[in-house]
């Protein structure tokens, strides 16, 4: 039985992890976070009837069944998946957005096909340079806009997966069985769900939600001109103790998690002064590629009062977490080591 999660929003849903669930390397599938912009399938898929279809600047369209991708080889991956607005509840100044605190996040194994395998059997053409990816998920709101995303090509052969598995059981519903996009080490936005179709394009694909949002931009700027998000940010987050927690005088386990998408996490510090110094963190748990990397330290307070806990990560390429957040209009990608602080009483 699971803490239940909170719930921001009902028609989409929109869910996130509590922090008691964000402990273990793995991510129980009926704890993972939950965003949507569409609502789900409902009757769920039948992959008797649903297909792929792979079509746009390839030289032979085609459409492939359930049974043909579960034929193909097939790769197992370990990926955190992160909602690109994540903590955007604890920046210093509001932006828009359903209010996530640190839930909007989940580290699960992931079974399917390289998308680079398929993409193989269609082959492309010299104008293929974009990827896009369309669900079944049905539009809200008048416009009825569909949740259309396109990623590079690069990025589409070298690092893409198409999911059927989680976490060594199929596609829960929520999380787009029957199958779903994962450009690893990328944002949520960019991992699209309930998928039967992708388009080979020569220029990143138009529309809603390319242009106008899922891009950081500042006020006074048109959103097109803000960059499109791609990758996690660097960051760590403390799971335990609970903010607002009252602890007794002692020996106090401290755990987090760090993650940075495509990039190796190197070492996480601790500090229990507001960031004046900092102790060094040890890591528990698998070490892999795409995947986050769960940390812990033994904290030993000499004396009652109130203390503020921050954790800082750095990656292996030499990058440090800031420890204040960039701020923009959407509240994307807010990784500030000061915005993560947990506060906690000592009697």
């Amino acid at each position: 039985m699971t803490d239940a999660k909170r719930v921001m929003t009902v028609k989409p849903r929109n869910a996130e992890t509590p922090a008691t669930q964000l402990r273990s390397w793995l991510t129980p599938n009926d704890a993972f976070f939950e965003r949507n912009q569409g609502l789900q399938p409902d009757p769920p898929i039948d992959v008797e009837t649903w297909s792929l279809r792979i079509e746009g600047e390839v030289v032979t369209p085609h459409t492939f069944s359930y049974a043909d991708l579960l034929g193909m080889p097939k790769d197992t991956v370990a990926n955190t998946l992160e909602c690109s607005g994540n903590s955007r509840s604890l920046l210093k100044s509001k932006a828009a957005g359903n209010p996530w605190t640190i839930g909007g996040v989940g580290n699960a194994v992931w079974g399917g096909v390289a998308l680079r395998h398929l993409l193989e059997r269609v082959g492309l053409k010299a104008s293929a340079k974009h990827v896009a990816f369309e669900g079944l998920d049905t539009p809200t709101g008048k416009a009825q806009i569909k949740f259309i995303r396109s990623i590079p090509l690069a990025k589409a052969l070298d690092a893409t997966l198409l999911a059927y598995e989680m976490n060594g059981e199929p596609l829960p519903p929520a999380h787009g069985f029957p199958l779903r996009s994962l450009a690893l080490g990328w944002t949520g936005a960019n991992c699209v769900k309930w998928l039967h179709r992708i388009r080979v394009l020569a220029h990143p694909h138009e529309g809603f939600f390319m242009d106008k949002v899922y891009r950081v931009f500042q006020k006074g700027m048109a959103p097109e001109e803000g960059t499109v998000v791609t990758g996690l940010t660097l960051k760590s987050i403390i799971t335990q103790p609970l903010d607002g927690d009252q602890l007794p005088l002692g020996e106090i386990l401290v755990l987090g998690a760090a993650y940075a998408g495509e990039l190796e996490i190197a070492d996480v510090a601790f500090s229990s002064d507001n960031g004046r110094s900092w102790q060094p963190t040890e890591f528990i748990g698998p070490r892999e590629p795409f995947s986050w990397r769960q940390w812990r330290h033994i904290w030993r307070p000499t004396a009652p009062g109130d203390y503020t806990l921050l954790a800082r990560a750095s990656a292996v390429d030499g990058r440090r977490q800031p420890m204040d957040a960039d701020w923009n209009v959407l509240g994307y990608g807010n990784n500030g080591v000061h915005e993560h602080g947990v506060r906690v009483h000592i009697g």
